[in-house]
């Protein structure tokens, strides 16, 4: 795998092999010393041009994890301000002697630039780039839900006759529609519930269905729920009369909490906003798997790395 950009890109045997790899990985944080000396000598630039806590930070952990050298670039306070474009910006870095560029950007489209454009000679990893995809947040969410339900004999397993719910800001959400398109190749069914004016007008052509009614979506009873974050820095526009109204209509609060069966997985790609979309009893729930997502962040992120910069033979690591 030379680049990820899309989970658009991934068979479904190229997904599970990704999330088979990320359970080798994992084992690696029980160990004494939690690294691997499979990057050593390699040098992961992580060019954030948008503000990141999750993402930037697990990147970090991973390719420190399989002892590569780190740089990390952000926006604010870099020559992006004085006007750099996104090409000599790239470029100033890979004069750096990078192996792998690690890139958010607010611009659809941006990381197949970068990697397409021949302006650089590193892998390309899409850590999100504006509405349009956000790969390893998807990957993450699956092996989430695999290990939740499989635990240690989820190797090897998709997600097949899964039930997920995704709910709340679609039209905004990159998070949205990777899951969208891998869970289906994964197959798992996927339901998106938003206020009509949060659902994107081309959703009729996913692999999806979709609706506004969230009560409904819960007495279906899925075996994931998904809230989504209401990206407010996107709306340019009202999309809905208030915030009261959001947290009634499409937030999962204590008593939609109530209803969900027992082992409903809680799930949010974070950061939350406790009260709108998600109430505290659901996010701080037995059945909320949130602080999952974050720690199985890093797994997924070193099978990643792992996996673009050509490391050998995984079978041949001690992991």
């Amino acid at each position: 795998m030379r680049h990820l950009l899309s989970v658009r890109d991934l068979t479904r045997d190229d997904a599970v092999g990704i999330l088979d790899i990320a359970e080798d990985m994992a084992a690696v944080a029980t160990r004494a010393v939690p690294k691997l000396p499979t990057l050593r000598g390699r040098t992961v630039a992580n060019l954030f041009f948008e503000d990141s806590t999750r993402t930037r930070l697990s990147f970090e952990s991973a390719a420190k994890r399989l002892s590569a050298d780190v740089i990390t670039f952000t926006a604010k306070g870099s020559s992006v301000s004085k006007g750099e474009s996104l090409k000599d910006t790239a470029q100033t870095v890979a004069a750096m002697g990078v192996d792998a560029v690690v890139m958010r950007h607010h611009a659809s489209g941006a990381a197949r630039t970068l990697a397409d454009g021949g302006w650089i000679d590193a892998a390309v990893v899409n850590a999100g780039d504006g509405t349009h995809e956000h790969p390893t947040q998807a990957l993450l969410d699956a092996y989430t839900m695999r290990k939740t339900i499989h635990g240690d004999s989820a190797r090897g397993r998709d997600l097949d006759g899964l039930r997920v719910t995704i709910v709340g800001d679609v039209l905004h959400s990159r998070v949205a529609r990777s899951n969208a398109w891998l869970l289906t190749t994964l197959g798992a069914s996927v339901h998106l519930v938003a206020p009509g004016t949060l659902l994107p007008p081309g959703v009729a052509g996913w692999p999806v269905t979709a609706g506004t009614d969230l009560d409904a979506a819960i007495a279906d009873r899925p075996d994931a729920i998904m809230m989504l974050r209401i990206q407010s820095e996107r709306m340019q526009d009202a999309f809905f009369p208030n915030e009261r109204e959001y947290a009634r209509e499409w937030g999962l609060t204590e008593a939609r909490l109530t209803r969900l069966p027992a082992d409903t997985m809680v799930m949010h790609p974070g950061p939350m906003n406790r009260g709108l979309e998600i109430s505290s009893a659901a996010a701080d729930s037995a059945r909320s798997v949130v602080l999952d997502q974050v720690a199985n962040g890093v797994s997924i992120r070193m099978a990643v790395l792992y996996l673009v910069l050509g490391a050998g033979r995984h079978s041949g690591e001690s992991a």
